[in-house]
């Protein structure tokens, strides 16, 4: 083989250290540039590629052995620099001569190409090991893209560690920070982890250890830090000689409990002094409980957060379906246990069929949005103090930083970009988040809140991609949620395996030191004997191991536990406590190699352990759920519970589980189900009952109607507020909610009856508002200051009950009513006296059998329906009731029509709410005064807002109407 020089072939071979000595000397435009600025990876990676193609190389026995030694410093010394042509005549290499020692000689001749490629000539025939350039770095960078894959970037899908997490962890435990114990400072945290396990950047090990203490980016911190470790603002932490830290109690429980008990393999850190795990002990899965990112070389990983008890429960399904006979998980019903993540800073997410993506998927990305409430702030305008209107924002999306979002907004407004911001705050303190944006007198909330949402951080997309290393943490793989569970039970099962090996090989080596003790107490003369005419102990040894004696012949273990026994031991107290430890220890070993045999009793044992540790670390989900618009499938992931939902006269609206309010007897004061804050905002409206999955229509005193789902409505507390109802639904301001309607199914036979204030009535079919939604619709034309109050369903075999204020009522037949178009105004239902306003309408069925009289201040009464005759519409109606003596102000506030066995929630306009029985209330006549149903505090201006009637449930926990 014979190489020529670049002018006459395409390749040459150049000795390296003529090449390495050549560029010391040679000053060409690369070498000013690598002085300059120190080139990238990429870089090099380009230059050699194009080398390449022209140059190969032959290296020197001694850069062999450095090749093998570091080949990623071995391809990089490797690098031919090409001829810089001067001028296009000159080909020549312009470099210095060396002697036949490889020193620099000033007074050699220079060499030429041709020169250099002859000497590369000869070399060649001397060593035929010729390594390929191209084949060298794609080997070396593939090392290294192998070591930042396995090595630093991506966590194991087993205990959910990077190898520095795992090191610091690990470390701290072998340094003593124990939950209980004191604080160590930082910078000898990362010094352990850097001498023993971690031979990187300070930097990168102490950010590290950084992130797992901070509560806004880790779900369960799992290091507790003393000092200044950031904000959410991305300030950075104190330097590490300044702050301090300690292992918390789930690190210290679900992670380091058992690693002494060779549950997990031990490798030799890079020195070989030392030896670390290969992975953790884990008892959760900490890969999606705390999430973790990381990019690597050609791939990424971005995991989010997930609640603890959400997980816990995931894995107790999971495990279960495992057991013969056992309930298999569908994807279905995996997704309704961990329906979303859980950021711990909070906030909401938009719809589920992101996190749906990305659990089935391995990719998608969720929508998070920011906990806004709209809210009455104090601002001074001169000498007067009033009062504006706000945005409050309490909660942020995961990772978004507050202090650039607040810089955005205010870029934004000055732009003139964002209209309707008179002011912006941060009133955040150790106590949460508070972002004030104050808006201007002719703003509407509704219009500067989508502003917000469409053009700031405030609503973001996490981006999940789950990636993990598979197969022992030698497989990067792309997984699913249900692959992520299955990946960490099937190593706590080998864990708990392993455990029991260890325990079981501890037990009976106890077992077997026992026995020996309790043959040398059988025989404790003998024993005494043997040792005292012994010479030396190994005599006195020998002797109690020889076989020649039947009553020892002990094993070397026994003989040597027998010999460090006192003679205060040789008691028979001590031989009882000896045979008790020994039953104890048969017991053990039983259990032991019960859970080494059977899959079952392994499959209890991590049962026993999920829901230990929901119970002592689970914490309620801080991210709230909203539904989508457009998301049609969330109703299927919703369950059908039973809820009441209150709206408030200031404009507020909340759902609640039914099961918050308890049966009470009557005449009692009850419950309160709003604020504590005596307010007009407060006051109760309306209050029903409903199934979650029912579709909700509220109506407005405009004639305007909008549709949504009942779990759509944000829920509260008991005594919570309740959210703004323009963040739920686009109602002016200037409107009030006046009717709300459940709806369960939109039957082609039923319709809608309304009812206004001055007594106008009319009939629409229910399947015109089936298409209803959150936008709204006009469904009725009014006069001026009339307002439609009443929103019934109904159908042609029905009779509708209209009750007025001053204790009149009229029935009549539905079939009577012409139904009408949606906008259309309708006609009277009864004839009113000056003054008198409809109080109730009602629809009454064929199996109705009572309505349900209440007054303002707290009476009322059952009446017979049939004592209501049937009369034409329009008429004046009969007494309904008549009120107590004294009470001139008493007027009717609702007539319901209920069943002996319903039971029924009685409301004050400030929010008391009582649940008691139909039954205790007494059945009387038209005429009649009624009882006391709830004590009213009338000298405060308290009285009967509103009743409504609780669902039944039947014999299959399903809830009817």
């Amino acid at each position: 083989m014979h190489i020529l020089a670049p002018s006459q072939s395409s390749s040459c071979v150049v000795d390296t250290n003529i090449k390495r000595r050549h560029y010391r000397r040679q000053r060409t435009p690369l070498r000013t540039n690598a002085r300059m600025a120190k080139p990238s990876l990429l870089s090099i990676l380009l230059i050699c590629t194009s080398l390449a193609t022209t140059y190969s190389f032959v290296p020197t026995q001694s850069s062999l052995l450095q090749s093998a030694k570091s080949p990623i410093a071995n391809a990089n010394s490797h690098i031919i620099n090409p001829s810089h042509q001067r001028h296009p005549s000159t080909t020549s290499l312009h470099s210095q001569s060396t002697d036949e020692a490889g020193s620099y000689d000033p007074s050699a001749a220079l060499q030429t190409e041709a020169d250099i490629a002859s000497a590369a000539n000869d070399l060649l025939l001397e060593n035929k090991h010729v390594i390929d350039l191209p084949d060298e770095i794609s080997s070396s960078f593939m090392q290294y893209a192998l070591s930042i894959i396995l090595g630093r970037a991506l966590p194991d899908a087993r205990d959910g560690m990077k190898p520095v997490h795992r090191r610091i962890l690990y470390a701290m435990n072998g340094l003593g920070l124990s939950p209980s114990g004191s604080y160590r400072k930082c910078a000898r945290v990362v010094g352990e982890v850097l001498g023993k396990y971690h031979p990187h950047g300070d930097t990168a090990v102490y950010d590290a250890l950084v992130r797992l203490a901070q509560p806004f980016s880790t779900n369960i911190p799992l290091i507790d830090g003393h000092g200044n470790f950031g904000s959410i603002d991305n300030d950075p932490a104190a330097a590490m000689r300044y702050t301090e830290c300690r292992l918390t109690r789930i690190a210290a429980e679900t992670l380091l409990d058992d690693i002494q008990m060779d549950t997990v393999e031990f490798l030799p850190n890079f020195d070989g002094s030392e030896y670390e795990p290969s992975v953790l002990p884990a008892k959760v899965p900490i890969l999606l409980l705390n999430g973790g990112a990381g990019i690597a070389v050609g791939m990424a990983t971005n995991v989010p957060p997930h609640n603890l008890g959400e997980l816990m429960d995931a894995c107790v399904a999971l495990t279960k379906g495992r057991n013969e006979g056992g309930e298999e998980v569908t994807d279905g019903k995996l997704l309704q246990i961990i329906p979303a993540p859980d950021f711990p800073t909070g906030a909401c997410i938009i719809g589920k069929s992101g996190s749906r993506s990305l659990y089935t998927t391995g990719n998608g990305g969720v929508v998070m949005r920011a906990v806004m409430h709209l809210e009455e702030v104090p601002t001074s305008s001169g000498k007067k103090k009033s009062t504006r209107n706000a945005i409050i924002v309490t909660e942020l999306p995961y990772q978004v930083n507050k202090a650039a979002l607040l810089e955005r907004i205010a870029i934004l407004v000055n732009e003139k970009k964002l209209e309707g911001i008179a002011d912006l705050r941060d009133e955040s303190d150790r106590d949460g988040i508070r972002m004030v944006i104050e808006l201007k007198r002719d703003a509407v909330a509704a219009v500067v809140q989508n502003n917000l949402l469409k053009k700031t951080s405030l609503q973001t997309t996490f981006s999940g991609n789950f990636l993990a290393l598979f197969g022992g943490g030698t497989n990067p793989q792309r997984f699913t949620l249900r692959e992520a569970l299955d990946c960490f039970l099937d190593f706590r099962f080998q864990t708990i395996r392993n455990k029991c090996a260890f325990q079981l090989d501890k037990v009976e080596n106890r077992a077997h030191i026992v026995a020996g003790l309790l043959i040398a107490l059988e025989s404790t003369d003998e024993v005494i004997a043997i040792v005292r005419n012994a010479p030396d102990q190994a005599s006195a040894r020998a002797a109690l191991m020889s076989t020649d004696n039947p009553k020892l012949g002990l094993s070397s273990a026994q003989a040597d536990a027998v010999l460090k026994l006192q003679l205060g031991q040789l008691t028979r107290l001590n031989g009882d406590k000896l045979n008790d430890e020994k039953k104890t220890l048969d017991e053990s070993q039983t259990n032991l190699r019960n859970l080494l045999t059977n899959d079952a009793a392994v499959r209890d044992t991590m049962l026993e352990e999920f829901m230990a540790m929901k119970k002592r670390f689970g914490t309620p989900r801080k991210t709230k759920i909203l539904p989508d618009e457009e998301d049609k499938a969330d109703i299927d992931l919703v369950q059908n519970e039973r809820s009441v939902i209150v709206v408030t006269r200031g404009g507020y609206i909340k759902r609640m589980p039914l099961k918050t309010f308890e049966s009470q007897n009557r005449g009692t004061r009850g419950k309160r189900g709003t604020s504590n804050t005596i307010s007009d905002d407060n006051a109760v409206a309306h209050c029903f009952t409903c199934n979650d999955h029912d579709t909700v229509l509220m109506t407005t005193q405009s004639g305007v109607a909008y549709g949504l789902r009942a779990y759509q409505v944000p829920e509260g507390g008991r005594t919570a507020r309740g959210a703004p109802i323009p963040s739920v639904l686009p109602v002016k301001s200037d409107d009030v909610i006046t009717s709300v309607l459940p709806v369960s199914e939109f039957s082609k036979n039923e319709f809608i009856v309304l009812a206004t204030e001055y007594g106008w009535i009319k009939k629409t079919p229910l399947a015109a508002f089936e298409k209803l939604t959150q936008r709204g619709l006009i469904i009725a034309t009014l006069a001026d200051g009339d307002r439609l109050n009443w929103c019934e369903k109904c159908t042609d075999n029905d009779d509708i009950l209209v009750g007025s204020t001053r204790g009149q009522a009229t029935r009549f037949k539905a079939a009577d009513l012409r139904p009408t178009a949606r906008t259309s105004r309708g006609v009277k239902s009864m004839t009113l006296k000056k003054g008198d306003t409809i109080a109730d309408m009602n629809v009454l069925r064929k199996e109705d059998k009572f309505v349900l009289v209440v007054t303002t201040e707290g009476y009322g009464k059952r009446v017979l329906t049939e004592e209501f005759r049937t009369t034409a519409r329009g008429g004046s109606g009969v007494i309904a009731i008549k009120f107590k003596a004294g009470r001139v102000d008493d007027r009717i506030s609702t007539m319901r029509v209920v069943n002996e066995d319903d039971e029924i929630l009685l409301i004050t306009s400030q929010g008391v709410i009582v649940r008691q029985k139909v039954s205790d209330i007494s059945c009387q006549g038209r005429a009649a005064t009624g009882v006391l149903v709830q004590k009213v505090d009338v000298r405060s201006g308290d009285s009967i807002s509103t009743v409504s009637i609780v669902p039944k449930e039947d014999a299959d926990g399903d809830v009817t109407q």
